[in-house]
């Protein structure tokens, strides 16, 4: 006996909430990385007047040298679901431009299943314990006049739960895109991801220009 097929009258209204889930984890993301970006310029400050406090007062101090790493910890942890969400992580643009659109799309599709997801859920449920015992001790820097310690540590898992969500919303919306739910515009911003593969594409179509005129030079 065969299961029955849902009707597109049924899965549209579905696909319809999905997609409008994802809009929302897109919105909270993109906000938070926007606010938390403002960090780097807090960290080259607070570098900037350690290093003029040190040569010009030969006083230096451990509580303002660890606060640049937890300004960049949080920087990298919490912004990288944005990155994502912005289609901005680090890709072989050269293959990439080579393969057809359905192609890339299951690679993101393998991709997110295989590597982001499980990675990010075996982050989070390793690390929140981790950061918890941390709180609980209150744990401090074992540097004399250093800072607290469970701030930091509570960076990493809250940094991966919201990676993991992100990464289920652009699962969903790759799936929407492959059964023609959603634009493809709608799911890419583009940006230096774009430029990268607009790139890739003029060095592929210069190639092939070469390989069919070999006495011509390639302008660059």
């Amino acid at each position: 006996m065969t299961s029955p097929t849902p009707s597109p009258q049924m899965t549209a209204p579905l696909m319809t909430a999905l997609i409008g889930a994802c809009r929302l984890v897109d919105a909270v993301t993109a906000r938070l990385g926007k606010a938390i970006s403002w960090l780097i310029l807090l960290a080259i400050l607070v570098s900037a007047a350690n290093a003029v406090i040190r040569k010009l007062f030969d006083v230096s101090s451990n509580s303002w040298l660890e606060l640049q790493w937890v300004l960049f910890a949080a920087v990298f942890l919490l912004c990288s679901p944005w990155t994502l969400k912005e289609d901005e992580h680090i890709r072989i643009d050269i293959v990439n431009a080579m393969l057809t659109k359905r192609a890339r799309d299951g690679v993101d599709l393998f991709g997110h299943l295989a590597f982001l997801l499980p990675f990010s859920l075996v982050m989070m449920i390793t690390s929140w314990p981790f950061a918890l015992a941390s709180f609980a001790i209150e744990e401090q820097s074992m540097n004399a006049g250093g800072l607290p310690q469970w701030p930091a540590k509570l960076l990493i898992p809250l940094g991966f739960t919201i990676l993991f969500i992100q990464g289920l919303s652009e699962l969903a919306k790759r799936a929407a895109v492959m059964t023609g739910h959603l634009e493809e515009s709608a799911q890419r911003a583009g940006g230096h991801q774009a430029a990268a593969e607009a790139e890739a594409e003029r060095l592929l179509a210069a190639e092939r220009e070469r390989s069919t005129h070999p006495d011509t030079i390639p302008s660059r």
